[in-house]
């Protein structure tokens, strides 16, 4: 039997012709994003990847996980217990024994070198969260080494700037992000770099325990935390620096903070 085309089958053929257009050129288009995110950084000398390689994979996510609190043992240097920033050089807002994190980033007054931290934090719920946008906030070690705080439960973004990374150096091995409006935590085992006369001659190492889930262990951290460019460290670094928390434009919420310091 013969087949002949009606009004109809034309119109419902040039609508998928159009469709299978446009799906076309958004695929081109996505590729030629991702081929940029990818290129458009520096390779890093230690991965096969760029700095904040949007193709690098994510780590497997571990569903169920949420904040381990751990109170300060005897001896501990406490950083913020819920009563006030005495420990810092700024102060950020206080509520509800919370520190909510407001403009301009906050550091200890003290100085320290390699540390055991715990830290809590929670992103707060309802937060409007893309890529870097909405949930972002850091812990920066020795005032230079960022362990990142970031909504990384539903948030995607590049795997170098999720939560627990070491910024733009590596992701960590798995993801336990909690929900937003939960606390998590992070247990920080950090190990000063060892510089001599002619610079640096052990790189700084981090353990990293998110939610009671080993993400980072003994890794090298590479250098200085940077954006966009490949980290690597200076000819000169202080013994100690103070701890620095920061802002990123998103009032991240903070609790239970303290610190022992390590020998070298």
């Amino acid at each position: 039997m013969g087949f002949v085309m009606n009004a109809n089958h034309l119109k419902k053929i040039s609508c998928a012709l159009v469709l299978a257009g446009v799906s076309s050129s958004l695929s081109t288009v996505l590729a030629q994003e991702t081929k940029k995110k990818k290129y458009d950084t520096p390779k890093q000398p230690w991965s096969e990847y760029t700095v904040h390689d949007m193709t690098r994979p994510h780590p497997e996510k571990v569903a169920g996980k949420t904040a381990v609190t751990t109170k300060a043992p005897e001896g501990a240097i406490v950083l913020f217990d819920g009563k006030n920033t005495d420990a810092f050089t700024k102060n950020w807002k206080v509520q509800d024994g919370i520190l909510i994190a407001s403009p301009g980033d906050i550091r200890t007054k003290q100085s320290f070198g390699s540390i055991q931290l715990h830290v809590e934090w929670r992103i707060p719920a309802g937060r409007k969260v893309s890529g870097q946008g909405g949930g972002n906030s850091g812990i920066f070690l020795m005032d230079r080494y960022e362990i990142q705080v970031q909504e990384s439960h539903t948030n995607v973004t590049y795997a170098d700037g999720q939560a627990g990374a070491i910024y733009g150096q590596t992701p960590p091995k798995v993801n336990p992000s909690a929900p937003q409006g939960e606390w998590q935590s992070f247990d920080i085992t950090f190990q000063a770099p060892v510089y001599g006369e002619d610079g640096v001659m052990k790189s700084a190492h981090v353990t990293v325990v998110h939610n009671g889930v080993k993400i980072h262990d003994q890794q090298v951290i590479y250098g200085p935390t940077t954006h966009k460019k490949v980290a690597k460290y200076p000819k000169t670094h202080p013994e100690k620096a103070p701890l620095r928390i920061q802002w990123h434009g998103d009032p991240i919420e903070f609790r239970n903070i303290w610190l022992t310091e390590l020998k070298k």
